[in-house]
């Protein structure tokens, strides 16, 4: 047995009230940043290989280290549920789950507004009835749940929106100029990295590319 305490990874440690409906589906919506990072961001890499999505999983990891310095820095507590919970060593201000899910709709926002990803801007509906309600619910949920205050929610949203907001001008006002260097890399050409951002409807471009490619032999299968 070992002589010093056991410490849980709180990340995907949720708990619910056994029997609460409303309880159980907000637990799973606590989740909603987890599904992002291991499902959407990676999958994005593996078939997409986009550097606005790369530098926008950057941001989002930017700002959780921000997050953890912000939070070991003031140390405070998490409500008094928190030991039910059994999260009490950890801190609550501000809540790093609001923060990285206002910090991915306001970037998926501009994104989308500014036609620099797969959805273009009368897609805007996506955002708004898809990115924007999870993203409130996930704060509702931490609440509910009794792993935040409304305050903390409220602080790791704000942060986020902000965070969120500036690095997607970094990006596209002081980085994109390096997206043409980082093509050329040795890493780009290995990874087949490429910056699509400059064209108008990225998925009709690529819908007429690949029913172009057909006619050519040298683009064909060798099975």
């Amino acid at each position: 047995m070992s002589p010093h305490p056991l410490k849980a990874v709180t990340l995907t440690h949720v708990r619910y009230q056994k029997g609460d409906q409303l309880g159980h589906f907000l637990a799973w919506v606590s989740l909603v940043p987890v599904f992002i990072s291991l499902g959407g961001f990676i999958s994005h890499f593996i078939f997409r290989r986009e550097l606005q999505g790369m530098f926008f999983a950057i941001g989002l990891l930017i700002s959780q280290f921000i997050n953890e310095i912000i939070k070991k820095s003031f140390q405070q507590a998490r409500p008094e549920t928190c030991a039910l919970l059994e999260v009490c060593d950890s801190h609550g201000w501000p809540s790093s789950h609001s923060q990285y899910m206002f910090f991915f709709a306001v970037y998926f926002t501009l994104l989308t507004y500014r036609k620099l990803g797969l959805i273009c801007r009368n897609q805007l509906w996506v955002v708004l009835l898809l990115v924007w309600p999870m993203a409130v619910l996930t704060l509702y949920s931490r609440v509910y749940l009794g792993y935040h205050t409304v305050a903390q929610v409220f602080a790791g949203a704000t942060l986020g929106a902000v965070l969120g907001g500036g690095w997607f001008w970094i990006v596209n006002n002081v980085l994109k100029g390096l997206f043409p260097v980082i093509e050329e890399s040795a890493f780009g050409r290995f990874f087949y990295v490429k910056d699509t951002s400059h064209i108008p409807n990225v998925l009709k471009f690529e819908y007429e590319n690949a029913r172009a490619a057909r006619k050519h032999v040298s683009y064909k299968r060798a099975d």
